[in-house]
């Protein structure tokens, strides 16, 4: 009886076409994964150890991040966890590996480099130093290395200086790109107004190179958050910055309704500048602020 049914069903298949019943199994799939899904719901929180976790050294970071439920961070160069160019390759194994054991993801390093000085030998070192963090974030197993613009300078047309730093962001992209590892300009300095990063990014082209959002105060200015956000959402990267979530001097709630309605995929890199006693739980409560943000942009749509 059974392979009677079988063999039906067999010669069934084959009159109306395998091709059409295997498009609507998938169509049926993603439907019901698209609906698992909401918006918003690959969005999560991590911490840039500036300033948070400038005094914790590698393995209390880790600690206090599992411990916060906050399994993403970017480690900016100079802070205690001391993971920089200088480390050898068992040091920088042993990074690697500490994470891999532990839920937390090294999302990113946070350098400091720059790349507006009109001095052509300022520039080549701040580029070849950024090929050494891309080398190092390859090697301790993050994928991106965040850099600066970042400034405009007496008696240089600002055009000049936009061009220099978007062709050296191509330079390094290409070269990240040999790595797997990303370049992420953060938006910064005296190049923070939006239509700043935009023409920035309209030079460096590159597919590499991508924006980290800040969350500043210029982001409010000109035409409004929205308007600026739309500028250069499209070249996001898996990283943006932001200050505490309650903090009522910008409007966290209109960015997170952003990046709802873009379906964002990345990581809301808490960079705080308050000192709460308790860090790991001022961690947490982030955490629990963005889900509630992430469910009111939801609601509200």
């Amino acid at each position: 009886m059974y392979r009677t049914s079988r063999r039906r069903f067999i010669h069934d298949v084959s009159v109306a076409g395998t091709a059409a019943l295997t498009l609507g199994t998938t169509l049926g799939t993603t439907q019901l994964s698209t609906a698992a899904q909401p918006r918003g719901s690959k969005m999560a929180l991590g911490l840039v150890t500036y300033l948070w976790g400038r005094d914790w050294d590698l393995p209390t970071l880790i600690a206090n991040c599992e411990q916060a439920k906050v399994h993403g961070v970017e480690l900016r160069t100079t802070h205690r966890h001391g993971v920089e160019r200088k480390l050898g390759a068992p040091q920088r194994k042993a990074v690697k590996q500490r994470f891999a054991d532990s839920p937390v993801t090294l999302v990113g390093l946070g350098s400091n480099e720059r790349y507006d000085d009109p001095n052509a030998a300022v520039l080549k070192t701040a580029i070849e130093a950024t090929k050494e963090f891309v080398r190092l974030s390859h090697d301790v197993g993050s994928s991106g290395v965040k850099v600066k613009p970042n400034s405009f300078h007496k008696g240089v047309p600002r055009e000049k200086t936009i061009e220099q730093i978007g062709r050296a962001l191509n330079e390094l992209g290409r070269y990240g790109a040999e790595f797997g590892q990303q370049i992420r300009l953060e938006v910064h300095g005296q190049c923070a107004e939006l239509p700043t990063i935009k023409a920035i990014m309209d030079v460096a082209d590159h597919k590499n190179v991508v924006v980290c959002w800040n969350s500043n105060a210029q982001d409010l200015t000109g035409k409004g958050l929205e308007h600026n956000f739309n500028l250069v959402k499209d070249r996001f990267g898996p990283t943006l910055h932001s200050r505490e979530l309650h903090d009522k001097r910008y409007p966290y709630q209109q960015l997170i309704g952003l990046l709802v309605k873009m379906d964002y995929a990345g990581w809301v890199m808490l960079e705080c500048s308050t000192r709460p006693k308790d860090r790991v739980a001022a961690m947490a409560r982030q955490r629990e602020l963005l889900a509630e943000m992430i469910a009111k942009a939801r609601d509200q749509k």
